[in-house]
């Protein structure tokens, strides 16, 4: 990710003792994890990516420019993991 110039984040509406103790579980050590705890999901709203039926923000990718303009967005079934490679093609096309 460095090489395309960007930096990668996770955001989950998890408190923080959550996302350390998940990051911890995985061996996640460089990747920015992000709580959206409060105002729960205030953040996924604003993306449009917040399930209001169970409390939860879908499974997806979001691209944000420097500019703060979205330039790539995709949900994906919560079964299902992103497909990194199609993250990365379209960071390529930036």
């Amino acid at each position: 990710f460095a090489s395309l110039n960007t930096v990668p984040v996770g955001l989950s509406v998890d408190s923080v003792p959550s996302k350390k103790a998940w990051a911890e579980s995985l061996g996640i050590k460089e990747t920015r994890l992000l709580a959206d705890f409060w105002p729960h999901g205030g953040v996924a709203r604003l993306y449009g990516v917040f399930r209001e039926q169970d409390g939860l923000a879908h499974r997806s990718n979001i691209i944000v420019a420097e500019d703060g303009k979205i330039t790539y967005s995709k949900v994906y079934p919560m079964s299902q993991l992103p497909d990194i490679e199609e993250v990365i093609g379209a960071l390529r096309k930036l």
